[in-house]
C-alpha cells in the first residue's frame, strides 16, 4: 500500500514537472519566439498562456518595448565643405520582428545595437556630406534628421527592428574647425560694426545738415521778419513825425536846429569850422540879435 502510495506521488510530481515544461506565459512587454529543436516554429504570440511540446520545444524571450543606444555615439563626420565634425547622437528603437530580429542577431541586444549604428552613421555621413556647417548647425538639423530617420528605416527592418527615432544631442567642430569658424565669426562682426558705424556717421552727417539748414531758415525768416517790424515802425514813426511837425513849421526847424547844437558842440573838445553867418548858426544869431 505504501508503495502504490509512492508511485502515485512520484507520478503525481512527474505529471506537475510534465505540465510545468509543457506551458509558458507571454508577458505584454516582451517577445516570445518557440523553437523546435534549434528551427523557429512560432513568433506572433499575443500575451497570455501557451503551449509547447516538452524536451523538444523551449522559448526565447525579446522586450517588446522602446530601447535607447546611447552609449558613446560621438562620431567624426565630414560637412559638404569637408570640415570635421564631432556629433553625439542616440537612437530609439524596438524589437518588431522577434523571428527576424533572431536571424538577424541571434537575438543579442547588444549586436543589435552594433548593426543599427553601422546604419545610422551610414545615413548622418551621407546627409553631413550634402550640407554646409551653417546648414547642419541650423534650423536645417530638423530637415537633417528627417532624412537620416528615412534611410535608417529603410534599414532597419532587415533586423527586425524599428527606429523609433534619431536625435542629435550635440554637435561639436574639431579644433581646427573651431579656430577657423570663430575667426570667421569675428571677421562678420567686425564687418557689421564697420557697416553699422558708416550708417550711423552717414545719419549724423544727414541729421546735422538738415539742423543746419533748418537754422539757416529759421534765422533768415527771423531777420526778414524783423526787418519788415522795423521797417513798419520807421514808416510809422516817420508818419507821426511828420504829422506833428507839420502842424508847427517853425516849431519843427528850432527843435531840429536844438538837436543839431547838442550831437555837434556837446563834447569839450568839438571843434566847428564854420563861416559866422552860417545858416547852421541862425537861432544863435536871432538870440544874439535879440539881446543886443
Amino acid at each position: 500500500m505504501g508503495s502504490r502510495i509512492n508511485f502515485l506521488l512520484i507520478l503525481g510530481v512527474l505529471a506537475a514537472i510534465l505540465i510545468r515544461m509543457s506551458v509558458f506565459t507571454v508577458d505584454t512587454r516582451e517577445h516570445v519566439v518557440k523553437f523546435r529543436i534549434g528551427r523557429i516554429v512560432a513568433s506572433n504570440y499575443s500575451p497570455g498562456l501557451h503551449f509547447k511540446l516538452p524536451f523538444f520545444e523551449n522559448v526565447s524571450r525579446y522586450p517588446n518595448r522602446v530601447l535607447i543606444d546611447d552609449e558613446d555615439s560621438r562620431e567624426r563626420f565630414l560637412t559638404g565643405e569637408k570640415k570635421n565634425l564631432i556629433v553625439n547622437y542616440y537612437v530609439n528603437w524596438r524589437v518588431v520582428d522577434p523571428a527576424q530580429y533572431y536571424r538577424a542577431v541571434r537575438g543579442d541586444e547588444t549586436t543589435a545595437e552594433l548593426r543599427l549604428s553601422a546604419i545610422v552613421k551610414e545615413g548622418l555621413r551621407a546627409a553631413i556630406g550634402r550640407r554646409t556647417l551653417q546648414e547642419v548647425v541650423s534650423a536645417e538639423r530638423t530637415e537633417l534628421l528627417q532624412e537620416v530617420l528615412t534611410q535608417v528605416q529603410d534599414g532597419s527592418p532587415a533586423l527586425g527592428i524599428e527606429v523609433v527615432d534619431v536625435r542629435v544631442k550635440r554637435i561639436d567642430l574639431a579644433e581646427d574647425v573651431s579656430e577657423s569658424v570663430f575667426s570667421r565669426m569675428r571677421q562678420e562682426r567686425l564687418a557689421v560694426a564697420t557697416q553699422l558705424r558708416a550708417e550711423g556717421e552717414e545719419e549724423y552727417v544727414r541729421i546735422r545738415a538738415d539742423a543746419e539748414r533748418q537754422r539757416t531758415v529759421i534765422l533768415a525768416e527771423a531777420y526778414r521778419d524783423a526787418e519788415r517790424i522795423r521797417g513798419g515802425g520807421d514808416a510809422r514813426a516817420a508818419d507821426i513825425y511828420a504829422s506833428a511837425y507839420s502842424k508847427d513849421r517853425d516849431f519843427y526847424a528850432f527843435y531840429r536846429s536844438m538837436q543839431a547844437y547838442r550831437e555837434s558842440i556837446g563834447g569839450a573838445q568839438d571843434v566847428l569850422v564854420l563861416q559866422p553867418d552860417s545858416e547852421f548858426f541862425q537861432f544863435l544869431q536871432n538870440q544874439v540879435g535879440a539881446t543886443d
